[in-house]
């Protein structure tokens, strides 16, 4: 048996079900769910039809689908990349579906980390799981770089020092930041792009928040882009993972994209042939029609920002909250300790948020975490905004220091 299995840490989702163990909320009062980032906005009807359609999918089931997926979806997603970023792929060569980023972003990790003593795999602190469980499977160390409001809960890659760069083979970056919203801005990018040919690591960006943002002129940058703007246009060393779960509210479609760099595509490419994880014909069919319209995208962002001009005003009556600079959560500092909150707002008010020391680690003896906790506006308007309130409620009610 693998034994780094031991190393991994228990899944935030398994710890909050824990923390909530006992726990009897009101039954008068309809749970909200605030913990999990699950779009629940209705899917673009035109996908769902592409997938009822009894005829493509009889004939897709003829035949195994092809690990590269189909030249339609790949040319869809190279034709969006276009249009989004200027980047111009290869749709043969730089691009590659998958099957959602969650299980591309581990598996790019397995395939990319060589395993050897000593090698280290960067990511911002807090982080998607994910990141820390691909290093380590891998047998690679995580090194963790604390993301602090005093810089825009950006993570401090200034304060890395050469021998660490030295020993990086992967670096995950995640912007729009999961869970703090925030965006690595274009200059940033580029030099971490100038890193990576400096030191010799890879750049794997999980860019799967990109699509929700506040303000239709100022969108927020790719790794391609940035890559693209210096010159760059090989993209080397830089790759890229964007989904339909979160653009197109459509996470139980399990569909999104790895591009970038065709040398490390190539060999990703060769690790997922053995993997065994092709995107079925269906899917890929009603996914490239998704990556060629806007419009329900427009939409869906202007829904989220409907959500944060009603939820805001009322939070702000209790807590500090910030408006994130994108994505669809909210990440406050709360009173108290975090664990203690989420379980006694969940228990008072039958409301569940994430707890942020889930998802951070400790560093120094502090975790960037500590103190914060996640609230994911992802149902509709109505529900946002009773579960707002009902926090206030709970705020209100505390004792001093309670």
């Amino acid at each position: 048996m693998n034994p780094q299995l031991d190393a991994l840490a228990p899944y935030p989702f398994e710890r909050l079900h824990a923390l909530k163990a006992g726990a009897a909320p009101p039954s008068a009062l309809p749970h909200i769910a605030l913990q999990i980032g699950e779009p629940r906005h209705a899917p673009p009807a035109f996908v769902a039809a592409a997938l009822r359609d009894e005829a493509a999918l009889a004939a897709s089931l003829r035949s195994y689908p092809a690990i590269r997926g189909g030249a339609a979806l790949r040319a869809a997603i190279a034709a969006w990349l276009r249009r989004r970023f200027a980047a111009k792929v290869n749709p043969e060569t730089q691009v590659l579906p998958v099957n959602g980023t969650r299980e591309a972003l581990f598996s790019f990790g397995q395939a990319m980390l060589s395993g050897a003593a000593g090698s280290r795999a960067m990511l911002p602190n807090p982080f998607y799981q994910i990141y820390e469980g691909a290093a380590l499977l891998r047998g690679a160390t995580p090194c963790y770089i604390p993301c602090h409001p005093e810089r825009g809960d950006l993570p401090n890659f200034d304060g890395v020092d050469a021998a660490t760069w030295r020993a990086t083979e992967l670096l995950y970056l995640c912007s729009p930041g999961n869970p703090t919203g925030a965006v690595l801005p274009m200059a940033s990018l580029q030099r971490l792009i100038e890193r990576a040919h400096r030191f010799n690591f890879v750049i794997a960006a999980d860019e799967c928040y990109s699509e929700i943002y506040p303000d239709e002129a100022a969108p927020p940058p790719s790794l391609l882009q940035a890559a693209a703007a210096m010159g760059a246009t090989d993209f080397a060393r830089c790759v890229v993972f964007h989904s339909l779960s979160k653009r197109s509210n459509l996470p139980g479609l399990r569909s999104g994209f790895v591009a970038g760099d065709a040398a490390l595509i190539e060999r990703y490419l060769l690790y997922r042939t053995y993997h065994g994880c092709a995107m079925p014909a269906q899917a890929q069919a009603a996914s490239a029609l998704a990556w060629r319209d806007e419009a329900h995208v427009a939409q869906n962002r202007q829904r989220y920002r409907e959500k944060f001009a009603a939820v805001l005003p009322i939070l702000s009556e209790a807590l500090d909250v910030p408006r994130p600079d994108a994505a669809f959560y909210l990440w406050p500092r709360v009173p108290g300790d975090d664990e203690a909150f989420a379980r006694a707002l969940y228990l008072r008010q039958n409301v569940t948020v994430m707890p942020g020391r889930y998802l951070g680690r400790e560093q120094g003896g502090a975790n960037p975490g500590a103190g914060r906790v996640r609230i994911a506006l992802v149902g509709d308007a109505d529900e946002c905004v009773t579960a707002a309130r009902r926090i206030c409620a709970f705020l209100q009610a505390r004792p001093a220091g309670g």
